[in-house]
């Protein structure tokens, strides 16, 4: 089940745990804006007190997102931070807590204790694990420690735009036991799915993703539109203007190469094409011959 478990009195703690450099600060933006998306009000909370500009990145996503961030400095302890956090989630009326806390460049006995305490004293309702794909089996032995320590309850990917396609997600799942949740797609805030293992392993056998391009489609592109731009077409009215409307539209879908993936059949197709075909730059030289 990809969703996350709610708590049945407001708000839901999520703490987020991961080694540093696995899009964990990012992955805490994408998560809240989808919860967002599904009627939730979350609270992100800046408790990665060791990295540089941490912090600051947290609040900036914040602020692009209209997501309201809680933070005290980089001079306060993460589990006041963490804590101050959570009390001030009731006091905004937020449903759901985000916490963002510290990742090392290696698992190590200071990290897991401090985590391990935060853990103890708030109780959080999902300790969720950001693995890199496109690391290997040290993401597998990371996650091995942090489960046995934290007693992970989820798995996101992220990066899972990389070549890499998530061959460590089979590792880490099978050492922890624990499902993978969601996976990160992209750079983009929006780029991020819940993970659905059948439709993962369609897009590595090249046999496409359908659904998945099918939910891309109605989350981005107006019903209402796609319906005039068909009746445009069968009385050959179609415009460039109409055009220039849908690439705008199908860009918010996501870069054109993980579009053509989802195609059945069109993943091998796109292997053999020059790379400049399919970079995106492409489709703004488009909108500006016809501007």
């Amino acid at each position: 089940n990809p969703r996350i478990n709610l708590a049945s009195t407001a708000p839901t703690v999520i703490m987020m745990v991961g080694l540093q450099g696995s899009g964990k600060t990012t992955t805490c933006a994408k998560l809240a804006l989808m919860l967002r998306k599904q009627g939730q009000r979350p609270l992100l909370v800046a408790a990665d007190v060791y990295r540089p500009a941490a912090i600051d990145q947290l609040v900036t996503l914040g602020r692009q997102l209209d997501i309201p961030v809680h933070e005290q400095g980089a001079h306060t302890a993460p589990l006041d931070i963490v804590t101050a956090g959570v009390a001030k989630a009731r006091e905004l009326g937020s449903t759901v807590v985000i916490l963002d806390t510290a990742g090392r460049l290696h698992v190590d006995d200071e990290m897991m204790s401090e985590v391990a305490v935060i853990k103890e004293r708030l109780h959080p309702h999902e300790v969720l694990l950001v693995v890199d794909a496109m690391t290997g089996q040290d993401a597998v032995r990371a996650a091995g420690e942090f489960h046995s320590r934290l007693g992970v309850t989820g798995l996101i990917l992220s990066k899972m735009d990389g070549d890499a396609r998530g061959g460590a997600a089979l590792s880490v799942r099978a050492v922890t036991g624990v499902p993978v949740r969601f996976m990160g797609t992209g750079e983009k805030p929006d780029a991020f799915e819940p993970f659905h293992p059948d439709r993962l392993a369609q897009r590595i056998l090249g046999m496409g993703d359908v659904l998945t391009l099918i939910e891309r489609a109605q989350a981005n592109i107006d019903q209402q539109k796609a319906e005039q731009w068909e009746k445009k077409l069968r009385t050959a009215s179609f415009t460039l203007e109409d055009f220039l409307d849908q690439l705008q539209q199908v860009k918010k879908m996501g870069p054109l190469s993980q579009l053509l993936e989802m195609i059945p059949g069109m993943s091998s197709m796109a292997k053999k094409l020059p790379t400049a075909a399919l970079d995106d730059r492409q489709v703004h030289k488009v909108e500006a011959i016809i501007y």
